[in-house]
């Protein structure tokens, strides 16, 4: 686990460095989600409605703006052929990477959520579960996402065929994610909502790792 601990320090201190690029997503999704009930108009009972789902399409967006930089500048200074030949587990060192990404990305997505949530009238039960929601459905954005950074790693036009890879693929999580945050607000259950939402992200803490660095390998062939 150090090896994972150390390239999550290392991302973090670079991002640091760095902050117009973290900010950029981050203003993006504040930008994305606050458009709509300007453009919808005072209605509450149809803010109320569209809220969840547009506050998870921001949320996923956001988190696909950030995914070309996950490995390019890595790849593009040689780092990332030196991580393969270290050593040191390559796969520890990419989950770092992918962690870095989320705590980076993800993780102000799901504090800034339930503020936004505001916006669209949802009570404090229904900003709870968003909240949770986006907690276990962001990480399952970031593994998903960093696949398709790592097969895309290097293409000319990467970043387009980068959202054409993985948008279809996040669709359970927004369907899923949403459809918690809109059965609270509607009054039903959340439990099956997001048991889904945890099994899938359980599928790929275990299996991404292993696809995200065979796909690494082969970018760096």
């Amino acid at each position: 686990m150090s090896t994972l601990l150390i390239v999550l320090r290392r991302d973090l201190l670079l991002a640091g460095r760095r902050r117009s690029e973290v900010l950029t997503a981050l203003f993006f999704f504040v930008i994305v989600a606050s458009l709509f009930p300007l453009g919808v108009g005072p209605e509450r009972a149809l803010l109320k409605r569209i809220g969840p789902g547009v506050l998870w399409v921001a949320a996923l967006l956001a988190t696909l703006l950030g995914l070309p930089r996950l490995f390019a500048a890595d790849h593009a200074d040689g780092t990332l052929e030196q991580m393969a030949l270290s050593p040191r587990s390559f796969t520890l060192q990419v989950a770092g990477k992918v962690a870095a990404h989320w705590l980076l990305c993800g993780l102000p997505l799901v504090v800034l959520a339930p503020l936004l949530g505001l916006q669209f009238d949802l009570d404090a039960d229904t900003l709870w579960v968003l909240a949770l929601s986006l907690l276990i459905g962001t990480p399952l954005l970031s593994l998903i996402g960093a696949i398709g950074a790592a097969l895309t790693l290097g293409v000319r036009g990467g970043g387009a065929l980068l959202a054409l890879l993985v948008l279809p693929l996040f669709v359970p999580a927004l369907v899923f994610g949403a459809g918690a945050v809109e059965a609270q607000a509607a009054g039903l259950g959340v439990q099956g909502h997001l048991s889904l939402l945890g099994a899938m992200l359980a599928l790929a803490l275990f299996f991404a790792p292993w696809a995200l660095t065979a796909s690494l390998r082969v970018a760096l062939e």
